[in-house]
């Protein structure tokens, strides 16, 4: 029994470690083509606006209720030690730091990862790769590359219009139930917030925008037959981008905030 015990922890691991090994080739592989022509710039167009533009209403609508509810919280909160003034300082580190990131982060793992599984999942089952091979055109160079440039060029703006969006929210809540003026909740936000809070922000975007359509293309590419095999590629993916998406944050937070 204990045997049989190991053996299963161990074809765990190493199954867990030559799937490290096989994503880190993919993510090489991915970066390589950048300075390789040909370069398919409708391509990067296209996905610029299937990833950026048409990401914006729910990454606004989240990014306005969570700094709207983190205000009350934080209202709520500082109330029991006289503290309620603090909230259009907390509401803006917040949401420039962490929250803004994160939750952009993870809606673009859940609205674009997705997408981009399905899509190039499906492409492999109906061999439309394959014909893309025998037109001698790379796949990677044709759908990974254009979709992971563009996530990490549109994720930074995706972030940082949650960021201004979020902290509205909060100016909102913070004027319109709280009590606050208008004017001494925007001066309190603009002096406490720094640019170096606004560039951490903008880099976690670009590293998390990076990593969800990543797991979105590899997951995509290494698809099972049939349908069952994009669903699995879908799911798995988006579990896959979310989780990677967290730990990304913390090693960000600790390496920019640590000191």
């Amino acid at each position: 029994m204990i045997q049989r015990l190991l053996q299963k922890i161990g074809g765990a691991v190493l199954s867990s470690l030559a799937m490290v090994g096989r994503v880190t080739l993919f993510t090489a592989d991915t970066i390589s083509h950048l300075v390789r022509p040909p370069f398919y710039l409708r391509e990067l167009g296209s996905s610029l606006i299937q990833i950026g533009y048409f990401s914006l209403p729910v990454v606004g609508l989240t990014a306005l209720f969570t700094g709207g509810a983190l205000a009350l919280q934080i209202y709520a909160g500082g109330a029991r030690f006289s503290a309620e003034a603090v909230v259009p300082q907390i509401v803006a580190i917040g949401m420039v730091r962490e929250l803004g990131p994160v939750l952009v982060g993870l809606m673009i793992a859940a609205r674009v990862t997705s997408s981009v599984a399905a899509e190039i999942a499906t492409m492999r089952v109906t061999e439309q790769i394959d014909a893309l091979v025998t037109l001698s055109t790379n796949p990677m160079k044709y759908l990974t590359l254009p979709r992971v440039l563009a996530a990490t060029l549109a994720m930074p703006v995706l972030v940082g219009v949650g960021d201004v969006i979020g902290i509205m929210g909060g100016f909102i809540v913070g004027t319109q139930k709280l009590g606050f003026n208008a004017s001494t909740y925007i001066r309190n936000t603009a002096d406490f917030l720094e640019f170096h809070d606004v560039a951490t922000s903008l880099v976690k975007g670009a590293v998390f925008g990076f990593i969800a359509a990543l797991m979105g293309c590899y997951f995509g590419m290494s698809s099972g037959r049939g349908a069952q095999g994009v669903g699995r590629a879908t799911k798995t993916s988006v579990v896959a981008a979310a989780v990677l998406i967290l730990a990304a944050n913390f090693i960000l937070t600790e390496a920019f905030f640590s000191a």
